[in-house]
């Protein structure tokens, strides 16, 4: 074959457009006439001081500069390169009012949650379970003791926490925990095991959940991780959210002052607070759909080949289109959810239909920005790959895709089809 040839028949498949530049993970390089939001109009349904909310959450990731694609290949967690993030946020705790804490609004909680998702789901993760899994229980639930031991300095960053309530054995059916609390003098011993502990390795205090060996009822204890009887192990060769390390945790005789204990019984008191972190996870899923479309559209826009961008294909348009519907989707789906519980309206149905929407959507979406990015999809420097395997562990946690379905069909039609 002549030369000539050759070179035309590899013009088809490359042209000085085919190597497409790699930006660092989790950094998005889209072009503002791309971006998702604008396309769709979002800001028209907000106030001026909410778009105002927005833009500076918008500009403060995309101006982070730090690489996190080392630490999703060797599942390491990079808290110090965390930690100037959580300083630049302080103070933490989202909408509780006091002891230091953020007091937002949940219309502004769930714009900061959407642009840190965006950034990174497990940033993002691991700025919920601080904030929400851990902080909103003590200020809901906790004495004036408690909030005022741990808040003030959770506050700040200075104690990180965690959220210790599935077990080994025991994931959705909550209410048959193994793990026990027995009463000695002075305060209690726990016994028993936790699993998928996010934080749990680098927590300062981890709410953990037991069963009182006295009432046969729930309750909350607040252990300070340097307690002796109080151990973890990491869990290892976990696909998702990689850079969280959740943990095993083995407590035996492990010793918790009464002080330390919660003084309501049962996850009664704890209602708002499970229906918050619930809340907040359905905006975490419209953050990595939207971090996922536009790292799709980026690539897109920049790719070519047979001498044109992949965006000019009809059937690239299609995937994305859907993609940006569904963005559409759960960012009103969000919004709708906030602005209910800013007027405490929300209840538990709204919100589990939610999250279990919003992460079915971004399962879905995420695997089609995936896709659309082709062979270079599966490396991690594009990020797509990132939100479609961060992507699972959004639709798993907080409660399954399918309890999430079913308490909300139980709310609504009296049934009862979980057992």
């Amino acid at each position: 074959m002549c030369a000539k040839r050759v070179n035309e028949i590899k013009s088809l498949f490359v042209d000085e457009n085919t190597e497409t530049h790699v930006h660092t993970y989790p950094k998005i390089c889209i072009e503002e006439k791309y971006e998702a939001l604008k396309t769709l109009n979002f800001a028209i349904n907000l106030t001026q001081k909410q778009v105002y909310i927005h833009q500076h959450y918008r500009t403060l990731f995309n101006n982070t500069n730090i690489n996190l694609t080392h630490a999703y290949e060797h599942a390491q967690q990079q808290t110090h390169l965390f930690t100037p993030l959580f300083q630049q946020l302080k103070p933490a705790g989202f909408t509780i009012p006091s002891y230091g804490c953020a007091n937002m609004t949940n219309v502004e909680t769930m714009l900061m949650l959407v642009e840190a998702f965006r950034f990174d789901a497990s940033f993002g993760t691991e700025l919920v379970v601080h904030n929400s899994l851990t902080m909103r229980p003590i200020y809901d639930c906790g004495t004036d003791k408690q909030k005022e031991k741990y808040l003030p300095k959770m506050a700040n960053y200075e104690l990180m926490g965690a959220f210790g309530l599935t077990e080994p054995e025991i994931g959705s059916d909550a209410a048959n925990l193994l793990t026990t609390a027995t009463p000695v003098q002075g305060g209690w011993l726990l016994n028993g095991k936790k699993r998928w502990i996010g934080g749990a390795i680098t927590a300062h205090v981890v709410l953990v959940w037991a069963r009182n060996e006295k009432t046969n009822n729930i309750n909350g204890f607040l252990v300070d991780t340097n307690t002796p009887g109080y151990s973890t192990t990491k869990i290892e060769n976990k696909f998702t959210l990689r850079i969280v390390q959740n943990a095993n945790i083995i407590l035996e005789n492990c010793f918790v002052p009464e002080e330390n204990r919660f003084p309501t019984e049962g996850f009664g008191a704890t209602t708002k607070s499970l229906q918050s972190s619930r809340a907040m996870i359905a905006f975490g899923c419209t953050g990595l759909l939207l971090g996922a479309y536009e790292r799709a559209v980026t690539y897109c826009t920049k790719r070519h080949q047979f001498n044109k961008p992949l965006v000019s294909f009809q059937l690239v348009q299609e995937k994305l289109m859907r993609v940006l519907a569904s963005v559409q989707s759960t960012m009103l789906t969000s919004l709708h959810i906030a602005k209910l519980m800013d007027c405490d309206e929300a209840e538990m149905k709204q919100i589990a239909l939610a999250k279990a929407t919003c992460s079915r959507l971004c399962r879905e979406g995420a695997s089609l920005c995936r896709e659309v990015c082709g062979g270079n999809g599966v490396v991690a420097d594009y990020g797509v790959i990132i939100s479609m395997l961060d992507a699972e562990g959004m639709y798993t946690y907080e409660g399954t895709y399918d309890i999430n379905t079913l308490i909300s069909a139980r709310s609504i039609f009296g049934v009862n089809a979980i057992r």
